[in-house]
Parts: structure tokens; sequence; C-alpha cells
């Protein structure tokens, strides 16, 4: 089965290099038309550079279409017009995905409120702000793909980085929501969580592993995750040619009656309710309630009306 993206258009934040470069030029090569977004500049979201034109270059000279695009994610306004252009330029909006990051690592004890707002502006807010100005045309055309990019980080906790993790970990939680309410209008929105060596990260690995880590390896996920096809609410992790996903979970519920239903109580029932069994992945909040009736029910064999006792 061939997977193409004739006749989509594509909008990659942070596709000046990294991550982004590949998935613009992969998209390209597919058939997508592709708005090629970067601010520029170094990993702390300083600095300004013309990359974004150098990726447009390369998928002109290969024989698609492109265009560069300055805007800056965390500036709503500038991301309506990015969106606004496209749809001038060639009809629609089809596919974001949402890659622009920075990173301002530091303790918690050290880090300033300043570093820490930043990068969940830009990482959380910045995807927040792209997607809602392609959500409308996305439910116009009954037809949209995002990818959010949330990172180990996020979903399980990395030492010196509070503020890019409570970002990432939120990307999942907008994830989560936006596949509910996109899903009548075949918008597909799901996250994705890379292992590369880009220039976020070319410090952080060996000189082996980074070449290793070579973000052309998340494409083949990235690119599924955005299709006709795609899934919708998976979080996968991708890197150096291995792939698995990634789920929240929950077990069953337990149930304490009105005499349990103490801090004691709770702390007697500790091992049953932080027992790792019976999980499940639920596919909207509601379940958490729906499992906690169903443990009072297993107890009282009843609805609501009997709970008490």
């Amino acid at each position: 089965m061939s997977i193409d993206f004739k006749d989509k258009v594509a909008i990659v934040t942070g596709a000046g290099g990294g991550l982004g470069r590949e998935y613009a030029l992969e998209l390209a090569r597919r058939g997508a038309k592709v708005v090629v977004n970067d601010l520029g500049g170094a990993r702390d979201g300083t600095g300004h550079s013309d990359m974004a034109l150098q990726v447009v270059e390369e998928i002109e000279k290969a024989g698609g279409e492109a265009v560069s695009n300055g805007g800056s994610v965390t500036e709503f306004e500038q991301m309506e017009k990015m969106v606004a252009d496209a749809k001038q330029k060639w009809g629609g909006v089809h596919i974001v995905i949402n890659n622009a990051g920075v990173l301002r690592d530091k303790t918690f004890a050290k880090m300033t409120m300043d570093d820490f707002e930043f990068v969940v502006d830009v990482h959380l807010n910045g995807s927040a702000n792209v997607s809602k100005a392609a959500w409308e045309t996305m439910r116009e055309q009954a037809y949209g793909r995002i990818l959010m990019t949330a990172s180990s980080t996020g979903l399980f906790g990395n030492f010196g980085q509070a503020n890019y993790g409570a970002a990432k970990l939120g990307l999942a939680g907008l994830t989560k929501t936006l596949q509910l309410e996109g899903a009548k209008y075949n918008i597909k929105v799901n996250t994705i969580s890379p292992v590369a060596g880009t220039r976020m990260t070319e410090d952080l690995f060996p000189e082996e592993a980074f070449k290793l880590f070579d973000p052309v390896n998340v494409v083949p996920a990235a690119l599924f995750l955005v299709s006709e096809d795609a899934p919708t609410n998976a979080i996968v992790g991708a890197g150096a040619g291995g792939f698995h996903s990634a789920w929240t979970v929950m077990n069953d519920a337990v149930w304490l009656k009105d005499e349990d239903r103490t801090v004691e109580g709770f702390a007697a029932n500790w091992d049953k309710i932080s027992e790792f069994s019976n999980l499940k992945a639920p596919q909207s909040g509601s379940e958490q309630s729906g499992a906690i009736l169903t443990a009072m029910q297993k107890v009282t064999g009843g609805g609501p009306s009997s709970a008490r006792g």
C-alpha cells in the first residue's frame, strides 16, 4: 500500500531543520504542498535564520511545491495569517504538524518563571495557536490531520526539564480532547514522542548515538499519523528505527463504604488502589466516573441509591 499526500496542504512548524525539515521534505516527496514554518535561531528560542527558505528551495529543486513562513507560533494572529495565506494559495489546510520547540533546561530550584512560561508558551500554547488557526478550515472541509509533539519527558519525566515536561504532557492532553471534538468532522489528532538528534539535543547525545537517532527515522511514524487512514488519539514513540505506543491507563476502581471512607481507610486500601493490574486506556474522561460506578455496583449490588451503608 502506497501512502501519498496528493492534493493535501500541510503546515509543519519548526521545519527549518531537524525533525520538521525531514517531515516537510517527505510530505513534499509524496505530493503535499508544504508551508515550511520556522522562526529560526537557537534552541533556546533566540535569534533568527533563513533555514525555512533553504528547505523550500530543496523541495522546489526536487519538483515539489512549498512556501516559507517566519511567523512565531506564540503569536496567534501570525498563525491565523499563515493559514489564510495557505488557503488563498492552495485552497485549504489539511495537515498540521506541531513541531516547533525550544529548550531552557535547569533544575526547578534554579529555573526562573520566565524560562518556565516561555517553554510552555512555545510548545503548548504554540501548538494550540496553530491548531486553532486551522481548526475551522478543517471543520468546513470535513478533513483534518493534526500531530502534536510530546516527549518522554512529558510522558515519564526527566531531571532538569520541569518546563518542558509540563508542556509536553499538556500536549498529550490537548490531543485527547481535540480528537473527541474533531471526530464528527473527520479531524484526527495524534501525538508523537520522538527521540532524535537535532539542534535541540546535539549536546545531550554522545556522537555515535546522535548519528543513530537521525531524525529521518521518526518520519515513518509521523507521516502515518497524519495520513488519510491514520488512527486517532494515538501516542507513538519513535527513534533510531524503534517504534512503540504509549497510553494513559487506569486500573479498576476500589469503592470504599462510608465507614472506610477516611484517610486511614484509604491508607489501608492503598495496596489495592495502587495495584498495577487490570489496566485499561480510557478514550474519554467520562470513563473514570463510569469505572467508579462499576466498582460501587460490585460492592452494593445496585446503583447510586444503594451506595450508602
